[in-house]
């Protein structure tokens, strides 16, 4: 599973990698058919189910983050 940090925002995530944010949050997503069950720490309870053109925010560490996804194997993820 790829890694990706803070510093990489914004970023686009594929299935099977994650966000590291500088708190130590981590951000990763499964597929639901075009759905996306958006998983915050190392639960297995998504924290949301995002379809194509929803977006949720994330706060960590005083910083807000937008998760976005998309038709495809996608999630968008960037700083507020």
């Amino acid at each position: 599973m790829s890694t990706f940090k803070e510093t990489d925002l914004p970023i686009d995530v594929q299935h099977g990698q994650m966000v590291q944010l500088d708190d130590g949050t981590t951000i990763r997503f499964e597929s639901n058919g075009e759905a996306k069950d958006v998983m915050i720490n190392d639960g297995f309870q998504p924290a949301v189910t995002l379809f194509p053109g929803n977006d949720f925010s994330v706060e960590a560490s005083g910083s807000t983050y937008i998760i976005t996804c998309e038709f495809g194997d996608c999630m968008h993820i960037k700083k507020k």
